[in-house]
C-alpha cells in the first residue's frame, strides 16, 4: 500500500487546516489509519486514529476537540480536520496503515505497517 499526504501549510493560530491521505495498491477498508506528527528536535507522536470501518477514533489529548479523523473507504481516502490550530502543532504529518482485525486501532508507531511521507504544517502566532 502506498500512502500520499497532503493538505499542509502555513497558516494563522486558530485557523484550520484539512489534511487528506490517499492511499493506493491496496483497499484502505483493509487497515485502520493513524495520523502521526514530528516536530523539529522532537520524537514521532501519535496524533488520531480510526478503525476500519470508522466507527471508533482515539485522539491525543493535546489535540481531542480540535482535531477530527474520518475516512471514506470507497475513496480509498483518510482525513485530519484540524481545527484552532495552535503553534505547537507545527509538524510534519504522516499518516500510516496497520493491518488489524475490525475494530482495533493503536497509538504505537510500531504497529503500522505503511506511512506516508508526511506533509508540513506550520502554524503561525
Amino acid at each position: 500500500v502506498q500512502l500520499q499526504a497532503s493538505g499542509g501549510g502555513f497558516v494563522q493560530a486558530g485557523d484550520s487546516l484539512r489534511l487528506s491521505c490517499a492511499a493506493s495498491g491496496g483497499t484502505l477498508s483493509n487497515y485502520a489509519m493513524g495520523w502521526f506528527r514530528q516536530a523539529p528536535g522532537k520524537e514521532r507522536e501519535f496524533v488520531a486514529t480510526i478503525t476500519r470501518a470508522g466507527t471508533r477514533t482515539y485522539y491525543a489529548d493535546s489535540v481531542k476537540r480540535r482535531f477530527a479523523i474520518s475516512r471514506d473507504n470507497a475513496k480509498n481516502t483518510v482525513y485530519l480536520q484540524m481545527n484552532n490550530l495552535k503553534p505547537e502543532d507545527t509538524a510534519v504529518y504522516s499518516c500510516a496503515a496497520q493491518w488489524t482485525v475490525t475494530g482495533a486501532y493503536s497509538t504505537r508507531g510500531d504497529d503500522y505497517t505503511y506511512w506516508g511521507q508526511g506533509t508540513q504544517v506550520t502554524v503561525s502566532s
